[in-house]
């Protein structure tokens, strides 16, 4: 079972082989409550089973964090998601598969993301669960305090969505449960010849 509170598998750990070879980031995008979180834990749960290092980049721990100093602008926003994806570079450079989990509504911003990884190692996939279920799954109550006013720039809510227009993969995961999810993530890179890999010998 993955860690999440762990986010990282040591590079050291793994087949030589492996590390060597070209890292990609996966780029999880959707409203708060898409299940963005959940399937990239899933996805490094599979990833460290096969003997692959990677890294959850989380928006939630990027905001207590690295990007704490800002706010839900539009410009602050793009400015989050430029850090979010210098890291995800960095870690790709040193043979990491990050798994970034960020809202990044905007699709100049995730066009920015590309540019900063690379075009080659970026994966786009937009998590297209219906708003009414992400409402319904908010235990933090992010969507009710959004109606009520006391969240200003909530997106869903009181600033704008925009979805990928032409994405590796669209997931709701309304329709389809987590274990699916994660097949389907991995066979589609699988066909791209980037994360087929050997599973770890037992």
């Amino acid at each position: 079972m993955f860690d999440p509170d762990s986010r990282l598998t040591a590079a050291t750990a793994a087949d030589p082989a492996n590390v060597a070879a070209s890292a990609h980031t996966i780029w999880l995008t959707g409203l708060s409550g898409s299940g963005k979180s959940t399937l990239a834990c899933g996805l490094a749960a599979r990833l460290t089973a096969r003997g692959r290092p990677c890294y959850v980049l989380d928006g939630d721990q990027l905001r207590r964090g690295l990007s704490r100093d800002l706010g839900f602008g539009d410009l602050e926003r793009r400015e989050n998601v430029r850090r979010a994806a210098e890291v995800a570079r960095l870690f790709n450079e040193a043979g990491f598969v990050v798994l970034a989990a960020l809202v990044s509504p905007r699709r100049a911003d995730r066009a920015l993301a590309a540019k900063i990884v690379g075009p080659s190692r970026f994966v786009e996939i937009h998590l297209a669960t219906p708003l009414d279920v992400c409402e319904r799954r908010d235990v933090k109550g992010l969507y009710r305090q959004a109606r009520r006013g006391v969240l200003p720039d909530f997106t869903g809510v009181s600033a704008p969505y925009e979805a990928p227009v032409d994405p590796d993969l669209v997931l709701d995961t309304s329709r389809i449960d987590l274990g699916p999810c994660i097949d389907i993530v991995l066979n589609r890179i699988d066909q791209r010849g980037s994360l087929r890999y050997a599973a770890r010998a037992a």
